[in-house]
């Protein structure tokens, strides 16, 4: 029986059939259809094959589903509940002056575009409109009334231009007209322009935060993750809304709990999906010469490890008399010995096995590897290159 780490699909689900019924889902020739949850879309196979290669046929990713941004109507805005994630609702609001011509509100549907027509905004009759008059007054006319004329010569502006855009901040404006006397008019008024922002919000201790526009103006989103080693818990993405409030709850990054207490081998490599990458040591006696050189060389390494969200697991022994361990937790001797004969550890022999965040056998070794070569090794993976990233922009570093 060929067994591989089991089909997992985050937001989503695996359904699974193997080719004469066996109990673990797992083996060679089982076929698992993928679907997502509700809000979700599928991007890879809509069905996996478990290969004799170990591996599985394809990959798959359940993301939420969104809808293209909405454009800001002129002379208007909208507000929205949840950005342009599924399901958000959008509500459109005028200007003083302006009519809305469209629906008020729209949503984000499932097939990735918004309920109702575009609003537009339309010109009402109650716009306000500055006028600047300058007259003068012909003394030989007899008349009991001044006589006004719309007359301008020149006109000088203090200020941006009519059609700019106003950045954020306070604005003077100053209009100043002469007209053929050298009648002089002037009118000045203040524009202030305030951006709608919920605060700063800060990384969570352990994590990353990584947001879009200022971090804090209404709209944008901040997205949260942990480091290695560390869950998230509460809300993985926040929206700065309308009422200057951030949507979801606060995340924290808390340690991650190992339960070495499961039945299986695959139960236990599940525990590090997507969040641990694993570094299998092997060795049939503590006393072995590669066993006790390997550790020797990782110990002084561990922020390296660490650095890279890598997980150390000591298989020692050979069964009965067979333990194994994870940092201080020590594993059950059947636990250890399923671990070996579902990876194809040998027995007698020392050996080295790296596996990925998928549960992917990337590369072995029978004699110790040195941490460089182990630390070259895993920054070549997918995604090893984004993790390195986000830790250049935080800082962290083992220097």
């Amino acid at each position: 029986k060929l067994e591989i780490h089991s089909a997992q699909v985050k937001h989503g689900n695996a359904n699974c059939r193997t080719p004469q019924g066996e109990y673990y889902k797992n083996v060679l020739g089982t076929r698992c259809d993928i679907r997502c949850q509700k809000g979700y879309e599928l991007h890879g196979p809509q069905q996996l094959i478990c290969q004799s290669n170990k591996r599985w046929s394809g990959k798959v990713l359940c993301k939420q589903i969104r809808c293209p941004t909405l454009s800001m109507p002129t002379n208007g805005g909208f507000k929205c509940i949840d950005g342009a994630y599924f399901n958000s609702r959008c509500e459109y609001y005028c200007s003083p002056g302006y009519q809305l011509k469209g629906d008020r509100t729209v949503t984000c549907m499932d097939n990735k575009v918004w309920s109702g027509r575009p609003a537009s905004l339309t010109e009402g009759l109650s716009i306000r409109r500055l006028l600047i008059f300058s007259y003068w007054t012909n003394l030989n006319l007899i008349s009991e009334h001044p006589v006004y004329f719309i007359s301008f010569f020149s006109v000088i502006l203090k200020g941006p231009s009519p059609g700019s855009h106003f950045s954020e901040g306070d604005h003077k404006i100053q209009y100043t007209v002469y007209d053929r006397a050298e009648n002089k008019g002037t009118c000045k008024f203040l524009v202030k322009v305030r951006v709608r922002r919920c605060g700063k919000l800060n990384a969570p201790e352990n994590g990353y935060i990584k947001c879009t526009g200022d971090g804090d103006n209404y709209g944008v989103t901040c997205e949260f993750s942990c480091i290695g080693g560390y869950e998230l818990q509460g809300s993985p993405a926040r929206v700065c809304q309308y009422n200057l409030g951030w949507s979801g709850t606060e995340p924290t990054c808390t340690p991650m709990n190992i339960n070495v207490a499961v039945r299986t081998a695959a139960a236990l490599l599940d525990q590090f999906y997507e969040k641990r990458r694993l570094l299998i040591v092997s060795t049939p006696t503590a006393a072995n010469f590669f066993y006790r050189l390997q550790l020797g060389m990782l110990q002084p390494e561990q922020c390296g490890l660490d650095l890279r969200h890598v997980t150390v697991i000591e298989l020692v022994g050979v069964f009965p008399a067979q333990i194994g361990r994870i940092g201080v937790k020590l594993l059950p001797p059947a636990l250890a010995l399923q671990l070996r004969l579902l990876l194809r550890i040998p027995h007698y022999n020392f050996s080295v096995v790296v596996m990925d965040k998928h549960g992917m056998d990337k590369e072995r070794y029978s004699f110790p590897p040195t941490p460089a070569q182990l630390f070259a090794l895993i920054d070549t993976f997918p995604l090893r290159k984004e993790e390195m990233k986000l830790q250049a922009e935080t800082g962290q570093s083992c220097t």
